[in-house]
Protein backbone atom coordinates (compact mmCIF):
# COMPACT_ATOMS: atom_id res chain seq x y z
CA UNK A 1 0.00 0.00 0.00
CA UNK A 2 1.17 3.52 -0.71
CA UNK A 3 0.46 6.44 0.80
CA UNK A 4 -0.20 10.06 -0.35
CA UNK A 5 -0.65 13.08 1.29
CA UNK A 6 -1.49 16.55 -0.72
CA UNK A 7 -1.25 19.18 1.58
CA UNK A 8 -0.46 23.01 1.38
CA UNK A 9 0.46 25.99 3.29
CA UNK A 10 -2.35 27.90 2.64
CA UNK A 11 -6.32 27.55 2.22
CA UNK A 12 -7.23 28.70 -1.53
CA UNK A 13 -4.56 27.23 -3.31
CA UNK A 14 -6.75 24.26 -4.85
CA UNK A 15 -5.26 20.89 -2.97
CA UNK A 16 -8.85 19.78 -2.35
CA UNK A 17 -9.09 19.86 -6.40
CA UNK A 18 -5.84 18.16 -7.09
CA UNK A 19 -6.81 15.66 -4.63
CA UNK A 20 -9.99 14.48 -5.78
CA UNK A 21 -8.94 14.70 -9.55
CA UNK A 22 -5.81 12.62 -8.57
CA UNK A 23 -7.87 10.09 -6.44
CA UNK A 24 -10.41 9.80 -9.75
CA UNK A 25 -7.47 8.87 -12.37
CA UNK A 26 -6.13 6.09 -10.12
CA UNK A 27 -7.11 3.42 -12.77
CA UNK A 28 -7.73 0.29 -9.62
CA UNK A 29 -9.26 1.12 -6.10
CA UNK A 30 -8.14 4.16 -4.10
CA UNK A 31 -8.96 5.15 -0.84
CA UNK A 32 -9.59 8.80 -0.34
CA UNK A 33 -9.15 10.10 2.96
CA UNK A 34 -11.07 13.80 4.02
CA UNK A 35 -8.68 14.50 6.89
CA UNK A 36 -9.53 18.37 6.95
CA UNK A 37 -12.04 16.82 9.54
CA UNK A 38 -13.14 20.54 10.66
CA UNK A 39 -14.05 21.86 7.14
CA UNK A 40 -14.43 18.37 4.80
CA UNK A 41 -15.66 19.27 0.99
CA UNK A 42 -14.57 15.93 -0.71
CA UNK A 43 -18.35 15.04 -1.19
CA UNK A 44 -19.03 18.16 -2.94
CA UNK A 45 -17.36 16.23 -6.34
CA UNK A 46 -17.86 13.15 -4.79
CA UNK A 47 -21.30 11.74 -4.07
CA UNK A 48 -20.96 8.84 -1.87
CA UNK A 49 -23.69 5.75 -1.94
CA UNK A 50 -24.71 3.96 0.88
CA UNK A 51 -23.25 6.15 3.54
CA UNK A 52 -21.66 4.91 6.60
CA UNK A 53 -21.51 6.97 9.87
CA UNK A 54 -19.08 6.09 12.75
CA UNK A 55 -19.12 7.58 16.32
CA UNK A 56 -15.57 8.76 17.16
CA UNK A 57 -14.74 9.58 21.22
CA UNK A 58 -12.07 9.67 23.38
CA UNK A 59 -11.51 8.57 26.28
CA UNK A 60 -12.17 10.96 29.71
CA UNK A 61 -12.08 10.90 32.84
CA UNK A 62 -14.37 10.12 35.41
CA UNK A 63 -14.13 11.06 39.16
CA UNK A 64 -15.60 8.74 42.09
CA UNK A 65 -17.09 10.94 44.80
CA UNK A 66 -16.65 8.52 47.41
CA UNK A 67 -13.09 7.35 46.66
CA UNK A 68 -11.75 11.27 45.69
CA UNK A 69 -9.77 12.92 48.63
CA UNK A 70 -9.25 16.16 46.93
CA UNK A 71 -5.61 15.63 47.03
CA UNK A 72 -4.80 17.77 43.93
CA UNK A 73 -2.68 15.65 42.26
CA UNK A 74 -4.74 15.24 39.11
CA UNK A 75 -5.38 18.62 38.80
CA UNK A 76 -1.40 19.32 38.76
CA UNK A 77 -0.57 17.00 36.54
CA UNK A 78 -2.34 18.03 33.54
CA UNK A 79 -1.53 20.45 31.39
CA UNK A 80 -4.18 21.08 29.51
CA UNK A 81 -6.37 21.95 33.49
CA UNK A 82 -9.29 19.57 31.52
CA UNK A 83 -9.66 18.81 35.11
CA UNK A 84 -8.90 20.84 38.44
CA UNK A 85 -9.40 19.95 41.90
CA UNK A 86 -9.97 23.24 44.38
CA UNK A 87 -10.03 21.21 47.52
CA UNK A 88 -13.15 19.59 46.69
CA UNK A 89 -14.41 16.76 44.21
CA UNK A 90 -11.94 17.52 40.87
CA UNK A 91 -14.41 19.43 38.50
CA UNK A 92 -13.67 18.10 34.72
CA UNK A 93 -13.50 19.84 31.54
CA UNK A 94 -13.72 16.83 28.61
CA UNK A 95 -14.15 18.96 25.86
CA UNK A 96 -10.50 20.14 26.68
CA UNK A 97 -8.92 16.71 27.39
CA UNK A 98 -6.43 15.10 25.60
CA UNK A 99 -7.32 11.50 26.51
CA UNK A 100 -3.87 11.06 27.78
CA UNK A 101 -4.96 8.80 30.99
CA UNK A 102 -2.49 10.59 33.27
CA UNK A 103 -4.68 11.81 36.13
CA UNK A 104 -5.99 8.05 36.45
CA UNK A 105 -2.40 7.22 36.88
CA UNK A 106 -1.46 9.57 39.01
CA UNK A 107 -5.20 9.39 41.48
CA UNK A 108 -3.27 7.43 44.94
CA UNK A 109 -6.70 6.32 45.79
CA UNK A 110 -7.72 5.14 42.33
CA UNK A 111 -10.70 7.24 42.04
CA UNK A 112 -10.49 8.26 38.67
CA UNK A 113 -12.01 6.20 35.84
CA UNK A 114 -12.13 6.95 31.99
CA UNK A 115 -15.29 6.80 29.96
CA UNK A 116 -16.25 7.35 26.43
CA UNK A 117 -16.74 11.28 25.39
CA UNK A 118 -17.95 12.04 21.42
CA UNK A 119 -15.48 14.28 19.34
CA UNK A 120 -16.89 13.36 16.22
CA UNK A 121 -17.44 11.16 13.38
CA UNK A 122 -16.72 9.18 10.61
CA UNK A 123 -18.63 9.24 7.14
CA UNK A 124 -17.49 6.16 4.52
CA UNK A 125 -18.95 5.74 1.20
CA UNK A 126 -18.07 4.46 -2.26
CA UNK A 127 -18.06 6.97 -5.32
CA UNK A 128 -17.15 4.32 -8.18
CA UNK A 129 -13.62 2.82 -7.58
CA UNK A 130 -13.24 5.51 -4.88
CA UNK A 131 -13.24 4.36 -1.05
CA UNK A 132 -14.55 8.08 0.71
CA UNK A 133 -13.66 8.66 3.82
CA UNK A 134 -14.11 11.53 6.01
CA UNK A 135 -13.78 12.54 9.42
CA UNK A 136 -15.62 15.39 10.71
CA UNK A 137 -15.02 16.93 14.50
CA UNK A 138 -18.24 18.18 16.11
CA UNK A 139 -19.55 21.49 16.17
CA UNK A 140 -17.50 23.77 18.20
CA UNK A 141 -14.74 20.80 19.32
CA UNK A 142 -11.34 21.56 19.38
CA UNK A 143 -9.59 17.55 19.46
CA UNK A 144 -8.91 17.83 15.92
CA UNK A 145 -5.88 15.39 15.63
CA UNK A 146 -7.58 12.49 17.35
CA UNK A 147 -10.39 12.51 14.64
CA UNK A 148 -7.27 12.80 12.14
CA UNK A 149 -5.79 9.44 13.81
CA UNK A 150 -9.57 7.46 14.32
CA UNK A 151 -9.81 8.16 10.41
CA UNK A 152 -6.63 7.11 9.79
CA UNK A 153 -6.63 3.65 11.04
CA UNK A 154 -9.90 2.66 9.30
CA UNK A 155 -8.54 -0.44 7.58
CA UNK A 156 -8.43 -0.28 4.15
CA UNK A 157 -7.51 -3.40 1.32
CA UNK A 158 -7.17 -1.17 -1.18
CA UNK A 159 -3.21 -0.52 -2.92
CA UNK A 160 -3.67 3.83 -3.24
CA UNK A 161 -4.85 5.72 -0.15
CA UNK A 162 -4.60 9.44 -0.53
CA UNK A 163 -4.63 11.69 2.10
CA UNK A 164 -6.38 15.46 1.78
CA UNK A 165 -4.39 17.28 4.63
CA UNK A 166 -6.14 20.39 6.32
CA UNK A 167 -4.36 24.12 5.06
CA UNK A 168 -1.16 25.49 6.89
CA UNK A 169 0.80 24.15 9.03
CA UNK A 170 -0.70 23.41 12.37
CA UNK A 171 -0.50 19.57 13.98
CA UNK A 172 -3.88 18.32 11.91
CA UNK A 173 -1.52 18.88 9.10
CA UNK A 174 1.18 16.89 11.08
CA UNK A 175 -0.75 14.03 12.02
CA UNK A 176 -2.01 13.88 8.37
CA UNK A 177 1.15 13.52 6.92
CA UNK A 178 3.87 12.33 8.98
CA UNK A 179 3.58 8.87 7.78
CA UNK A 180 2.61 9.67 4.15
CA UNK A 181 5.30 7.60 1.64
CA UNK A 182 4.88 11.14 -0.09
CA UNK A 183 3.74 14.99 0.25
CA UNK A 184 2.41 16.74 -2.81
CA UNK A 185 2.64 20.69 -1.82
CA UNK A 186 0.05 22.66 -3.41
CA UNK A 187 1.13 25.97 -4.33
CA UNK A 188 -0.11 29.17 -6.26
CA UNK A 189 2.77 31.74 -8.43
CA UNK A 190 1.92 35.00 -5.79
CA UNK A 191 4.23 36.21 -2.92
CA UNK A 192 1.37 34.87 0.00
CA UNK A 193 2.30 31.77 -1.90
CA UNK A 194 5.82 31.49 -1.90
CA UNK A 195 5.33 32.55 2.02
CA UNK A 196 2.91 29.52 3.23
CA UNK A 197 4.81 26.98 0.60
CA UNK A 198 8.14 28.00 2.51
CA UNK A 199 6.71 27.14 5.79
CA UNK A 200 4.98 24.06 4.58
CA UNK A 201 8.61 22.83 3.05
CA UNK A 202 10.02 23.64 6.64
CA UNK A 203 7.55 21.58 8.43
CA UNK A 204 7.77 18.24 5.84
CA UNK A 205 11.64 18.43 5.80
CA UNK A 206 11.89 18.13 9.49
CA UNK A 207 9.42 15.23 9.22
CA UNK A 208 11.84 13.75 6.60
CA UNK A 209 9.04 13.04 4.35
CA UNK A 210 10.00 13.36 0.77
CA UNK A 211 7.43 15.55 -1.31
CA UNK A 212 7.28 17.77 -4.28
CA UNK A 213 5.47 20.51 -5.88
CA UNK A 214 2.39 21.53 -7.75
CA UNK A 215 1.45 24.88 -8.96
CA UNK A 216 -1.80 25.73 -9.28
CA UNK A 217 -2.72 28.74 -11.77
CA UNK A 218 0.41 28.85 -13.11
CA UNK A 219 0.21 31.44 -16.01
CA UNK A 220 -0.92 33.98 -13.51
CA UNK A 221 1.47 35.85 -10.80
CA UNK A 222 5.38 35.22 -11.30
CA UNK A 223 8.18 32.96 -12.00
CA UNK A 224 9.23 33.15 -7.96
CA UNK A 225 7.99 29.62 -6.86
CA UNK A 226 9.64 28.03 -9.51
CA UNK A 227 12.77 29.98 -8.75
CA UNK A 228 12.56 28.92 -5.01
CA UNK A 229 12.26 25.41 -5.99
CA UNK A 230 15.05 25.59 -8.42
CA UNK A 231 17.47 26.99 -5.81
CA UNK A 232 16.28 24.32 -3.27
CA UNK A 233 16.38 21.35 -5.19
CA UNK A 234 12.45 20.91 -4.86
CA UNK A 235 11.08 18.73 -7.66
CA UNK A 236 7.90 20.57 -9.85
CA UNK A 237 5.27 17.83 -10.42
CA UNK A 238 2.97 19.78 -11.98
CA UNK A 239 1.75 23.03 -13.49
CA UNK A 240 -1.60 23.54 -14.22
CA UNK A 241 -2.65 26.76 -15.79
CA UNK A 242 -5.25 29.71 -14.73
CA UNK A 243 -8.43 28.76 -16.44
CA UNK A 244 -11.61 30.08 -16.05
CA UNK A 245 -13.63 26.56 -17.19
CA UNK A 246 -11.66 25.14 -14.68
CA UNK A 247 -13.28 27.70 -11.86
CA UNK A 248 -16.72 27.01 -13.49
CA UNK A 249 -16.55 23.28 -12.99
CA UNK A 250 -15.08 23.48 -9.37
CA UNK A 251 -18.49 25.81 -8.65
CA UNK A 252 -20.62 23.24 -10.37
CA UNK A 253 -19.28 20.60 -7.91
CA UNK A 254 -17.86 18.52 -10.78
CA UNK A 255 -14.55 16.92 -11.48
CA UNK A 256 -12.07 18.53 -13.58
CA UNK A 257 -10.57 15.34 -15.78
CA UNK A 258 -14.71 14.61 -16.56
CA UNK A 259 -15.67 18.19 -17.16
CA UNK A 260 -12.46 19.17 -19.03
CA UNK A 261 -11.09 15.53 -20.73
CA UNK A 262 -7.86 17.60 -22.01
CA UNK A 263 -6.91 18.22 -18.29
CA UNK A 264 -6.77 14.50 -17.92
CA UNK A 265 -3.16 14.30 -19.14
CA UNK A 266 -1.92 16.43 -16.36
CA UNK A 267 -3.08 14.22 -13.69
CA UNK A 268 -2.61 10.88 -15.23
CA UNK A 269 1.17 12.45 -15.53
CA UNK A 270 1.46 13.27 -12.00
CA UNK A 271 0.26 10.00 -10.76
CA UNK A 272 3.08 8.14 -13.03
CA UNK A 273 5.62 10.82 -11.73
CA UNK A 274 4.70 10.23 -8.04
CA UNK A 275 4.26 6.25 -8.71
CA UNK A 276 7.77 6.28 -9.89
CA UNK A 277 9.31 8.53 -6.97
CA UNK A 278 7.57 6.61 -4.49
CA UNK A 279 8.89 3.23 -5.80
CA UNK A 280 12.34 4.69 -6.06
CA UNK A 281 12.28 5.71 -2.68
CA UNK A 282 11.05 2.45 -1.60
CA UNK A 283 13.63 0.49 -3.20
CA UNK A 284 16.44 2.66 -1.77
CA UNK A 285 15.09 1.86 2.04
CA UNK A 286 14.84 -1.57 0.87
CA UNK A 287 18.70 -1.68 -0.30
CA UNK A 288 19.51 0.24 2.75
CA UNK A 289 18.34 -2.14 5.06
Amino acid sequence: MIRIAVASGKGGTGKTTLAVNLARVFGGGVTLLDCDVEEPNTHIFLTASNLRLEEVTLLVPEVDAEKCTACGLCGRFCAYHAIVSLKTRPLVFPEMCHGCGGCARVCPEGAISEVPYRIGELRTGQVGSIDLRQGVVDVGGALVPPVIRALKRVPTSLPVVILDAPPGTSCPVVTTVRDADFVVLVTEPTAFGLRDLSLAVEMIRTLGVPFGVVINRSTTGDDRVVSYCTKEGIPLLASIPDDRRVAEAYSRGELVVESLPEYRGIFEALRDDLLERIGLVQQRGEEAR
